[in-house]
This record gives C-alpha cells, structure tokens and sequence, in this order.
C-alpha cells in the first residue's frame, strides 16, 4: 500500500516559513481561535445567508473545492486542511481570484464535530485521503468508523459522503468501515471514469487528474445518512 498524505499523496509541500502567519492573516481562511463560535451559525455569520454548507475534509492546495464552488454559487463551501505550507497555495489561489462562496480552515478533521451542529452540513467530500497503511494507524484513516460517526451527527437527514481515491486498500477498508452504520450506499465504483452515471459532472482533484493519467483506477462512493446511530 503507497504511503500518502490527505490529497498530495506522499509529496506534501515541505514546511514553508511563514505560511501559517500568511493564512491567519487571510479574509478568506477563518480564525481557528474562534471557528467554534460559529458551530450552527456557519450560513449565516460566515457567508451572511442560510444556503447549504458542504465541506471537504482535507483539501490539498484546493483545485477540487475552488471548482465546486464555481461551478455552485448557491452553495456554501469551506475546504479543511490541517497542514499549514499545502493550505497556503490554496489561499495564494483564491485571493489572486477570489469565489464569493468559498472559505478555508486550518484544523485537524478530528475535532470536525466540535465545530459545527447536529445537522449543519449538507455534503461532506474526502478526496484521497492519507490511507495511514499500518495497521495500527487505522484509528486515523478519515473513512474509519469513528469518524463517521462524527460525520453523522454533522450532517443533516439524508446527508451525504462522497469518498474518492486511487488506493485499493483504503477503499477496500472504507466499503467495510460501512456495516452495520447507519449509511445507505447511493453509488460505487472502482473505475470512476469508466463507469458513465458515477463520472457525470465528476470534478477532479490534482491528484485524480495524475493518477489517472498514470492509469490507476479511481474508486469512489457515494453514501447517505439514513437511520439513527446505536448509543
């Protein structure tokens, strides 16, 4: 199993002197010092509507995100990366060519359900996230069941998950993180641009657009929030 990083893959951006004082002193990246202030206010005092909120955990430099956003200017969008020098080149992007809709957060996905209410978001996107390969590091893979139980609680009935990578491990571990949860499976494929209905209006990350030009199959579900979870 390839060792890699939350979109970068194993080629995250080394430290970059600077960046995280660049990105606190961004209009476009929230305060960390005070994003908990906005948990079930996020529409509203961050974006100044009630539009739906959908999130992507561990955004990369942003060429997914950025896209969406641009493509779905009725929707609120706020990309997720806890590693400071790869979230800066997303921030340099977006203020070099801003998107109204779009806003940024340095933080780590573990404390995602600390920050926004019971049914807050709408959609929530994992774009090849770090498959943490060593057994004993399953407990941070963001597709384990711990995290989709925070999941759970923030988004609202009927939410979804939309969950791509070129790993087949990680895939693999994910599809069966999924029994016995309260998800319904909407959609699955473990050739996304072979399979016709799963790529319509598929937006690619960096890293898709890599892979898959190497010829590695691209895997991705589709999941929905249905039922209620066990205490």
């Amino acid at each position: 199993m390839r060792a890699a990083g939350t979109e970068d893959n194993g080629m995250r951006l080394k430290n970059i002197k600077g960046s995280r004082e660049y990105i606190a002193a961004s209009e476009y990246v929230i305060d960390e010092e005070i994003m908990a202030s906005h948990k079930g206010k996020w529409a509203e005092e961050v974006y100044g509507n009630t539009r739906p909120l959908q999130i992507e955990i561990g955004m990369g430099k942003g060429k997914f995100i950025t896209a969406l956003a641009r493509l779905h200017p009725d929707i609120n969008y706020l990309g997720i990366e806890k590693y400071s020098s790869t979230l800066l080149r997303g921030v340099q992007k977006l203020e070099a060519d801003p998107v109204p809709n779009l806003r940024f957060l340095r933080m780590d996905a573990e404390g995602i359900d600390e920050i926004f209410a019971e049914g807050e978001v709408d959609r929530i996107y994992l774009n090849f996230s770090d498959p943490w390969p060593k057994d004993r590091h399953a407990k941070r893979r963001l597709e384990n069941k711990l995290f989709l139980r925070k999941y759970y609680k923030i988004l609202r009935p009927e939410g979804r998950i939309e969950f791509k990578t070129d790993n087949a491990d990680l895939f693999a571990f994910a599809v069966e993180e999924l029994k016995d949860e309260p998800w319904e499976v909407i959609g699955i494929t473990k050739d996304l641009h072979n399979d016709e209905a799963m790529n319509a209006g598929n937006v690619m990350t960096e890293y898709e657009e890599k892979f898959s030009a190497m010829g590695n199959p691209i895997y991705k579900y589709i999941i929905e929030r249905k039922g209620a979870l066990d205490s």
